[in-house]
C-alpha cells in the first residue's frame, strides 16, 4: 500500500503543477484565499483544520483528507481530537464516510501519531 504522505507530498503536488503550468495565474487566488481562511480568527487554524476534514470525510476527497489529517495534526490536533472529527464527519456522512476513515488514521500512523 502506498505511503499516503508520500502521495500528497509527489503525486498530488506534481499534477497541481502541472495544471498550474497549463494555466499560470489561476491557483494564486485559490492558494491566497486558502491560506486567509485557515490563518488563526475566532477559530484558531486548528479548529478549521478539524472542520475541513470532517468535511473532507463527507465528500470523498481523498487528497482533501489526507491534507486535512496532516494539517491539523501540523496545527497542534491531537490523535483524539482528530478521532472526534472523524466521527463527526461519519455521522454527516453515513457509510460513504466510514469507508474513507481508513486514510486519517494511515497518515497519523505515517506522522507516527497513532
Amino acid at each position: 500500500m502506498e505511503n499516503l504522505l508520500d502521495y500528497s507530498d509527489n503525486t498530488i503536488k506534481k499534477y497541481r503543477e502541472k495544471f498550474e503550468s497549463a494555466l499560470p495565474g489561476v491557483m494564486k487566488p485559490h492558494t491566497e484565499f486558502l491560506n486567509k481562511v485557515y490563518a488563526d480568527g475566532a477559530l484558531p487554524t486548528k479548529v478549521k483544520r478539524l472542520i475541513a476534514l470532517g468535511v473532507a470525510l463527507r465528500s470523498g476527497c481523498d487528497g482533501c483528507i489526507i491534507a486535512q489529517t496532516r494539517r491539523a495534526v501540523e496545527a497542534g490536533a491531537t490523535k483524539e481530537e482528530v478521532v472526534e472529527a472523524v466521527a463527526v464527519g461519519v455521522v454527516m456522512g453515513g457509510t460513504p464516510a466510514i469507508g474513507w476513515q481508513w486514510r486519517v488514521i494511515k497518515v497519523l500512523e505515517e506522522m507516527g501519531k497513532w
